[in-house]
């Protein structure tokens, strides 16, 4: 051991602490990163601070380097960039992505880490994990040239999907959220805002991201005939109702998950996860993606920023946690 680092731990469902865990020297083909910053994957991580993973989830929802087992205790969370204080000569000293829980500074395998571009500010280069979901999800989608497409739900996902499709060519983007002021973000990503009531009906394509079963809805209200939802959305242990009765038959629409967890089918035979996350890396580089960062908390900070993210005062995209001084 080479002494001690500072890591998030949920201890009970709704209450997280900073603890103290050893540190130990990095062994050959490994890295020691000192954190600079992490996000907090709204969506995700609440859950998990709610203790709402349905048990048949645990094992697909663990994380890379997650410690314990869900409910609690369990240290989780995906999204650091830190600089590479030890390891091989060609990463000493680089800022790094890796998908790490909240930690002020850990030991991984160096193929864990990914380069982040120079081209990339260190705090944006946090969205990495997310953009590598957006990424997944329009490879599952697939949108063609002049498509007019939805994106439902704006959150950190729901964004990320938008900022993607405004550089399709031709593509009409709507971005849909019940909270109006979502609209600043949806123009510093370049594309249309709508609440659902609002929303222009017969997409070819919408995206969903909302997590709620309303969203899900409107979703398909909003299809063309023979369109596409592609499903986003992680429920935790919640039951969606839907109502298909109506034009869900007779218009032949089609529901498509997508998922993280695996490579997109169509991309499957031609593309690793490392690909997937150096593209997200390299698609950073647009500054429009810091529309995105919405708050800023110290390390500290972190167990009373996650209870308020769950609890829905504390509102955000990605807030940004940072590890200067901690």
């Amino acid at each position: 051991m080479i002494g001690e680092a500072r890591a998030f731990w949920l201890r009970t469902p709704g209450r997280g602490e900073i603890r103290s865990v050893p540190l130990a020297a990095p062994g050959p083909g490994e890295v020691l990163v000192r954190s600079r910053y992490s996000g907090v994957s709204r969506g995700t991580e609440t859950l998990v601070f709610a203790g709402r993973v349905p048990a048949d989830q645990y094992a697909a929802m663990r994380a890379p380097f997650q410690e314990g087992d869900f409910p609690a205790p369990v240290k989780y969370g995906y999204l650091n960039v830190g600089v590479v204080e030890q390891g091989p000569a060609e990463l000493r000293g680089r800022t790094v992505f890796c998908l790490h829980p909240h930690q002020s500074a850990y030991v991984v395998p160096a193929e864990a880490v990914v380069p982040v571009p120079d081209a990339v500010p260190p705090a944006r280069a946090v969205l990495a994990g997310t953009v590598e979901t957006a990424v997944n999800a329009l490879w599952d989608a697939a949108p063609l040239v002049g498509d007019r497409v939805s994106v439902v739900g704006a959150g950190m996902v729901g964004c990320c999907v938008a900022a993607l499709l405004a550089r399709f060519p031709g593509v009409r983007v709507e971005l849909v959220d019940t909270d109006p002021t979502r609209a600043e973000v949806a123009a510093a990503l370049g594309v249309g805002f709508a609440p659902p009531q609002g929303a222009t009906g017969g997409r070819d394509l919408v995206v969903h991201a909302s997590a709620t079963a309303a969203g899900l809805q409107r979703s398909l209200e909003l299809l063309r005939p023979e369109g596409t939802v592609v499903e986003l959305s992680w429920y935790g242990d919640r039951t969606v109702a839907l109502a298909l009765g109506g034009a869900f038959h007779s218009g032949r629409l089609t529901v498509r998950a997508s998922q993280v967890g695996a490579v997109a089918p169509a991309r499957r035979d031609s593309r690793s996860f490392a690909d997937r996350l150096g593209l997200a890396l390299d698609l950073l580089a647009d500054p429009a993606f810091d529309a995105l960062l919405t708050g800023e908390s110290r390390f500290a900070e972190l167990p009373d920023v996650l209870a308020r993210l769950t609890a829905g005062s504390l509102p955000a995209l990605c807030h940004l946690i940072t590890y200067d001084g901690e």
